[in-house]
């Protein structure tokens, strides 16, 4: 079975050049990943945001409400089987409908966590009597789920749970200890999905229901934003679970919770990119009806240029979201019937890195755009009534959802690190192999797009220089600096990014010509200076940091001179304000 995993390991694009016929844009979406999103997207327009002020008044009666209507249309079974009452659509329709309900708040957060980390691990880890017991349920919309990972002693280092499993004397029952916090859909949910430790030792996943005896809350969390997602603390006071709910393999729940985030991760970054849609759109609508000195902001050039970059980074966002789609697809299609739970769990982890990056990115560009949207707004930004505040509060928590960003940038180098140990790679002779490369005269630029796929590739030699020179310095105690593995999670991420934005503009050109793919064009270069500039600066810091004398002097040189062959990209004002004038002509993101 598994001999048809994947054409692309996980990882590969830190090492191996993009063949751009491997490569998922949304312009290859067909006519029913169109349609999933047109009925996420009208669902969202007609029957969440009408409601917001309430949703925001914490009205979980009318959350749960959306949620069955969302049910109904079929958006919360698009990841279960159709033999459980789902779809069975595949991980492009999953990250579509994220993208819709990334802007609608509170409901988002409640819809994409029951949809994703709170249903996937009875899909893929469930029995078959636990599958036809509640994965019909949480399709429609019946039961409501939550996952409950998270404790008071044990955040990005989970698997530190204290919360305890004991089987009682009679054999039928886990007798469950503990709290867990931060819980989001707890006060509405029918089922959750609880990590604990069997006699206090094997981490384990258990199925609990709200009705249990021994299961409460505590008060409703008042967070700076989401208010309108229910967050609480659920606490298990000898909590009677039957046997029949453990879920899984007794000491396997990492297999579950770990892999089981990976997704989530995918899926944040969807929501995040829908969301930075939306609000580059305010930003376009508000600064063309505003004036000031007897001029429109949207006409001064400072202006365009905030525009120009914040939808740069969002078609970076969009091309490597549904790139990652299709990865994660062409690595799970065939498991909803597969029993082999170690099999499902390497699947699972192969794309951690890139959804970690999905994460990282995503809400970061969020961050960002949202950011200048409430700058671009002045005052008018900090008014409720112009809904940008809520915006920017929302924002925030995507961070640290899903493990914190930095917790995931951690993640990054180590599993390339994890991935060459294992063999999987040879890293010395790849790191040779580009610095060969960057102490050879720059290549001629030849064919379509040619001088930003050479920026690709050059992008991904300073990678390997800068892994090389931190896994010379620290050899395998390169796992506890986190310093530098930051930095080379930086490097990564902006090659990744880069990578599929320009990967799907030069997929564009060879499909529709150059004139119709200008806008495109014109984005992914002012990515790539963006990217050229971070990518050059950190892998300055990382080589003039572990290395000294003429090696230190060799290798800033190489990366100096590497980068400014490009500078003719990066030099364009013009590009910036055709990006931002196209953006006002479509009164929203437009690429």
């Amino acid at each position: 079975m598994d001999e048809i995993h994947t054409k692309n390991k996980g990882a590969s694009f830190l090492f191996a050049q993009l063949n751009v016929e491997d490569l998922f844009t949304p312009e290859d979406f067909t006519d029913e990943h169109v349609m999933i999103g047109s009925t996420a997207k009208q669902f969202v327009e007609k029957e969440v945001l009408p409601n917001m002020d309430k949703i925001e008044e914490q009205n979980f009666e009318l959350i749960v409400e959306l949620l069955q209507k969302a049910g109904d249309l079929g958006l919360l079974a698009h990841s279960i089987p159709e033999k459980y009452g789902g779809l069975g659509l595949d991980k492009v329709s999953k990250g579509i409908v994220g993208e819709m309900v990334g802007p609608s708040s509170g409901y988002g957060v409640a819809h994409s966590n029951h949809t994703c980390i709170a249903t996937l691990p009875i899909t893929y880890f469930g029995t078959e009597k636990q599958k036809e017991t509640y994965l019909p349920k949480l399709a429609s919309g019946e039961y409501i789920g939550a996952y409950c990972l998270t404790e008071p002693n044990a955040g990005s280092d989970a698997l530190a749970a204290e919360t305890t499993a004991r089987l009682n004397q009679e054999g039928t029952h886990f007798l469950l200890n503990g709290t867990k916090m931060y819980i989001t859909n707890a006060v509405f949910s029918d089922t959750f999905i609880v990590y604990a430790k069997v006699d206090g030792q094997q981490f384990t996943a258990f199925i609990v229901e709200k009705n249990f005896p021994g299961l409460s809350f505590g008060p409703e969390e008042q967070k700076m934003g989401i208010k309108g997602s229910s967050t609480r603390t659920v606490i298990f006071e000898d909590c009677l679970v039957p046997v029949d709910h453990l879920l899984g393999e007794i000491g396997k729940g990492h297999v579950i919770a770990l892999n089981v985030l990976n997704l989530g991760r995918f899926n944040l970054g969807s929501a995040c990119m829908g969301a930075a849609k939306v609000s580059l759109k305010k930003s376009v609508q508000f600064i063309q009806e505003r004036k000031q000195f007897g001029r429109e902001i949207a006409a001064f050039p400072a202006t365009k240029e905030k525009i120009a970059k914040m939808a740069s980074r969002i078609y970076a966002a969009e091309s490597l979201q549904y790139r990652t789609a299709a990865l994660l697809e062409e690595s799970l299609f065939d498991l909803y019937e597969c029993t082999d739970t170690k099999l499902i769990g390497k699947r699972m982890s192969e794309y951690a890195m890139e959804c970690a990056i999905c994460k990282v990115f995503g809400s970061e560009t969020l961050d960002n755009v949202v950011d200048e949207t409430l700058q671009l707004h002045g005052g008018a930004g900090f008014i409720k009534e112009y809904n940008v505040e809520q915006m920017y509060r929302d924002s925030r928590i995507n961070r640290i959802f899903e493990g914190t960003n930095e917790i995931n940038r951690l993640l990054i180098p180590t599993h390339l690190f994890r991935k060459a140990r294992k063999g999987e790679f040879h890293l010395e002779s790849r790191v040779e192999e580009a610095v060969r490369s960057l102490q050879k005269p720059s290549e001629k630029a030849e064919g379509v797009f040619a001088k930003e796929r050479l920026t690709i590739q050059t992008l991904r030699h300073l990678f390997l220089l800068s892994a090389g020179v931190a896994y010379e310095a620290f050899g395998d105690k390169l796992v506890h600096e986190q310093e530098t593995l930051m930095k080379l999670a930086d490097i990564a991420i902006y090659l990744y990014a880069a990578e599929s934005a320009v990967y799907r503009t030069y997929k564009n050109i060879v499909r529709m010509g150059e004139a119709k793919a200008d806008l495109k064009i014109k984005l992914s270069q002012t990515f790539l200076e963006e990217a050229i500039w971070n990518v050059e600066r950190n892998t300055r810091s990382i080589v003039s940091s572990l290395t000294s004398g003429e090696e230190q002097k060799q290798f800033i040189d190489m990366t100096i001179r590497a980068c400014l062959d490009f500078q003719d990209i990066t030099a364009d004002l013009l590009r910036n304000r055709i990006i931002a004038e196209r953006q006002y002509a479509s009164n929203q993101y437009i690429c």
